[in-house]
Parts: structure tokens; sequence; C-alpha cells
């Protein structure tokens, strides 16, 4: 693989029992994928978006092609090898956030580096970086009800990154938001991607997210309809 290439994807389609027959979600999807990128895949609901998504974030694997991401092939991972490439080099993000409800922010922002077995101190010192980043260091304390719905989703975005991952996918990440929180979130994560060289991949139809987007990839029907670079 390309040091730079970030994920390759070679005729990748994805098939879901139906009754007597199968759905196709994806068909003979071919991707390249490179490092520091902003990138949206956009279009309709039921276009492939989000399946797509959950296979570069290693919760599914191929019917049929391939997908390598970070080196892996992931319809050769095993569940614990998957579940080691999710918890050290990708981010999740999600329309409805997923915080637990009854930790503090801190708490929320801490728990998948405690799955990495790092210090307390190596811990906290992530986790205030992360706070800062988001700017919410003066809420670590708080509880989810306590927060505002984008300061919510920043507490996402502070879990999603708090362990520096090369890969974060964000699902709709800005439905639940009104359009001021929409914009300060989507800043946050523009100015992550340049300061951390993360990679951000998006599944949206939201058009206050394609605004920011480097590189569009519209799916319709389980397929790439256009590739298009927005932006340098």
């Amino acid at each position: 693989m390309d040091n730079n290439h970030l994920i390759t994807t070679e005729n990748l389609t994805k098939r879901f029992p139906m009754g007597q027959t199968e759905l196709t979600a994806l068909n003979n999807i071919n991707l390249t994928i490179r490092k520091g990128e902003f990138i949206g895949l956009v279009g309709p609901s039921g276009s492939g978006k989000t399946t797509l998504l959950n296979i570069l974030g290693t919760l599914d694997s191929p019917t049929e092609g391939s997908a390598v991401v970070l080196g892996n092939n992931t319809a050769e991972l095993s569940h614990k090898n998957s579940a080691k490439l999710r918890n050290l080099q990708i981010g999740f993000i999600f329309q409805t956030f997923n915080l637990l409800p009854v930790y503090t922010v801190y708490e929320n922002v801490e728990f998948p580096l405690l799955l990495q077995k790092l210090g307390k101190s190596q811990r906290h010192d992530m986790v205030v970086d992360a706070l800062k980043w988001v700017g919410l260091a003066d809420r670590a304390k708080s509880k989810p009800a306590q927060l505002s719905g984008g300061q919510c989703q920043r507490v996402a975005i502070a879990r999603a990154i708090v362990k520096k991952p090369a890969l974060v996918l964000a699902d709709e990440p800005t439905a639940n938001l009104d359009a001021k929180n929409s914009h300060h979130i989507l800043k946050t994560m523009e100015t992550l991607n340049k300061e951390l060289g993360t990679t951000f991949i998006f599944a949206t139809h939201d058009e206050k997210v394609i605004g920011y987007l480097k590189r569009q990839i519209t799916l319709d029907d389980g397929q790439i309809a256009n590739d298009q670079v927005l932006k340098g």
C-alpha cells in the first residue's frame, strides 16, 4: 500500500438478504482515500452512504471485492483485531451523540482511552487537550443532560479525537443541530483536520456540511455517481 493511502477499495460490493432475494447496498465501489483528506459521502437515503462508512470503520465487511483500511483488509480481520484497530486508530461521531448519561464530560471523553491501558496521568493530559480543542475545558465535570445539543456533539467529537486517530468517520453529525451549532462543529473538525492531519469522512446530505468538504463522493443506488475535488 502507498504510504499516503489510508483507504483503498476495489470492486467493493455489499449485499444484504431480503426475504428470498438480496438487496445490493453497494455495487463495485473503487476508491482511494489519502491521509489528511476531508471527504463527504453524499446522496439520498438508501444510496449506500452508511453501509460504506460501516465497512471503512471495520464494523462490517464486503460481500465481494475488498476494502483495505490503514493497511488492513477488513474481510480478513478477526473480531478482536477489528476492535483493536478501531480502539487505536479510528474515531466515530454519530448524529445521536451516544454519550453515557451517568458519566461526566471528562469521563465520556476518557472512555476510549481506558481500552488502551494508558496510565491515569497520560489519560488526564489527553482528555484535557481534547476538551480544549473543542472549547469545553470548563465543562469537564458536567453531565450530558446539563449541556446543549451543540455542546453534546462537541463532547462526541472530543471523544472521537482524544486518541488522535488516523481516521474519523462521522455519520450525519449535524442532523440534530441548528445552523449556528452546525457551523461551529464543522469549523472545529476542519481545524482538527488541519492541525492533527486526521482524515475525516462524513456520510451526509446536509448542505452545511457539503460547504466545508474538500472532496465530495456522490453515491446513487449503491454506486459512485461522481467523485469531485471541491477545494485544495
